[in-house]
């Protein structure tokens, strides 16, 4: 796996870099060859002791992405926790997607079917006006991005709504054209960043 190592707030040592390359390799088991790692380690990240440093880890696996994030008392405790989390990333990308966008395509299809034999229902509309058929209502609970991509994958859905354990805010999580993760989150106007 070709792997990039870039820090702020901290120096990288060759025996961190070197450190962090083989810890990386326990994952080429499970990725392809061809795989792209970056690793961002962050210093001085929190005032806490124990999240300190801060490691976020980007992998392309063929068309796959694969991120996550954690933070730890120090450099090599933060990219243990991440590389955790990782392992089982890299494996659900694997086994997950492919049968989630046959289902997809499978629904693209059949709905062209249908529309070719003029069997396809137009939008239920009021008066001209488009209506809405169904409503779903469900309990929130705070959740990381990476547990809301899992959530996501494990429904099936294009996209998501989670209420991020982060900011404690609404999220959308979507999902790209080009198989990457999309993030919306809203904005107000008083809060002065345009999103």
């Amino acid at each position: 796996m070709k792997t990039s190592v870039k820090a702020r707030n901290l120096e990288i040592s060759d025996r961190l870099r070197a450190t962090i390359e083989r810890k990386l390799r326990r994952l080429d088991r499970i990725s392809r060859p061809e795989s792209e790692a970056t690793v961002e380690l962050i210093g001085n990240a929190s005032k806490d002791a124990a999240a300190s440093h801060v490691a976020e880890v980007t992998i392309v696996n063929g068309g796959d992405v694969v991120r996550s994030v954690s933070s730890g008392a120090t450099a090599v405790a933060a990219i243990d926790t991440v590389l955790d989390k990782l392992e089982r990333l890299v494996v659900r990308a694997k086994t997950k997607p492919r049968s989630i966008r046959d289902r997809v395509a499978d629904e693209a299809t059949e709905v062209l079917a249908r529309e070719g034999r003029g069997t396809l229902d137009s939008a239920p509309t009021l008066n001209g006006s488009p209506q809405v058929t169904r409503i779903k209502r469900f309990d929130m609970e705070p959740m990381f991005e990476e547990d809301a991509i899992t959530r996501m994958e494990d429904l099936g859905h294009a996209f998501f709504l989670f209420l991020n354990a982060e900011n404690e805010r609404l999220c959308v999580l979507y999902r790209r054209s080009n198989g990457t993760y999309g993030v919306i989150e809203p904005m107000t106007a008083s809060s002065g960043r345009a999103g």
